[in-house]
């Protein structure tokens, strides 16, 4: 069967999306490109919005992007958190025939009438309730699921794995009654920390001495992280290497959480947290961190705040609701961040991990500089 992930652009997903797909946001221990990989259906194509081909294009550079899809191929919606069930059901699908939820395309198998590969008039449609991520914080309703689905392919046997080159030191405790611990490559978990399962922690990453790591937490890859986290998913290449906590949260790639950084996870009033003006659901919800967010030291952020991508915050009041994406917040002011003075220091602060922004990163950073 030929895969096609596909990004339709419809879920408001900012900033989680400003610099990637939707399939490439680390929902659990995975992204949702990763799990169809691991069932050994690696996408033969991917399809995103035109604002996001030459970004597509530097991180999957092996992979076509927005070629036509042939007969045959199964199309799938990158939003679509991938399970068991759901890839039996797609793989079932006839030519023609497609899965929607309430006019959103879910999956479908092309046929030979031409049209729309995205539009589920193209297809005979069969309605289906499906649990999709549409919002930013979508991220926290289905981590849980997402993190156990990953990790029972992961550890099967459950209990603990530790990859090869990784070291845990003799003090550390890994705690995997609740639920199964898995260690990537090249990992260091440090004298007397704590994780507590299910949790991962991805290649290359450490775990600082005394940390405490709750369960349902995923650690992205090249991540350094200390403190007391619960229940937050790291997208990768992030630092927070100091005490303070975060809890219930999302933070993006190429983000610094300085020294004392705090995040509230729960309402006084125990009462569903609002993002957005929105109600989530979730009595639980900390933050959402953007790509390349930095904190001052002691910085605070309130229940459900979205930091935007590129933003940096230097103010003694905490973090509220929405901020835009690049931002520079001080207490003299807030206002935009220069493309040009962001961009030498993403490259200062990417160059000490041996990367650097690409040319699309680039001319990303100056889009939303502009917004």
């Amino acid at each position: 069967m030929k895969l096609i992930l596909f990004d339709d652009g419809k879920g408001e997903l900012a900033p989680l999306t400003d610099l990637r797909p939707a399939f490439d946001i680390r929902t659990g221990a995975w992204t949702a490109l990763e799990r169809w990989a691991d069932i050994g259906m690696p996408p033969a194509c991917l399809r995103v919005p035109e604002h996001q081909v030459n970004l597509t294009k530097e991180l999957h550079p092996n992979t076509p992007v927005n070629d036509p899809p042939p007969r045959g191929a199964v199309i799938v919606n990158g939003r679509w958190p991938l399970s068991a069930e759901r890839a039996e059901m797609i793989a079932e699908l006839e030519e023609g025939h497609a899965l929607a939820h309430h006019g959103t395309l879910l999956a479908a198998r092309i046929g030979d009438g031409g049209g729309d590969p995205l539009d589920p008039e193209t297809f005979t449609t069969k309605e289906h309730e499906a649990k999709i991520i549409q919002r930013c914080w979508h991220v926290r309703t289905y981590r849980d699921a997402c993190i156990a689905y990953d990790l029972s392919r992961m550890a099967p046997a459950k209990g603990v794995v530790v990859s090869e080159g990784s070291k845990v030191a003799d003090s550390a405790v890994l705690d995997a009654s609740h639920g199964a611990i898995v260690i990537g490559e090249g990992v260091r978990v440090g004298h007397h920390a704590v994780i507590l399962g299910p949790a991962y922690v991805g290649p290359g990453s450490t775990v600082i001495e005394h940390a405490t790591i709750r369960p349902n937490t995923a650690i992205g890859p090249v991540c350094k992280v200390g403190g007391e986290i619960t229940g937050t998913i790291f997208q990768g290449h992030t630092n927070k290497a100091h005490e303070g906590f975060l809890g219930d949260s999302y933070v993006g790639k190429w983000v610094n959480l300085g020294a004392g950084t705090t995040n509230s996870n729960l309402l006084n009033t125990y009462s569903p947290v609002v993002v957005d003006r929105q109600r989530t659901g979730e009595t639980f919800m900390g933050c959402v961190l953007g790509d390349h967010t930095r904190t001052a030291i002691g910085t605070r952020i309130m229940t459900g705040a979205v930091v935007g991508t590129g933003t940096m915050w230097a103010a003694s009041k905490p973090i509220t609701g929405r901020t835009g994406p690049m931002r520079w917040c001080t207490d003299a002011s807030e206002k935009s961040y220069r493309p040009e003075k962001f961009l030498e220091v993403a490259i200062a602060a990417m160059a000490r991990r041996s990367a650097r922004p690409t040319p699309a990163e680039q001319a990303r950073f100056v889009e939303l500089a502009g917004q």
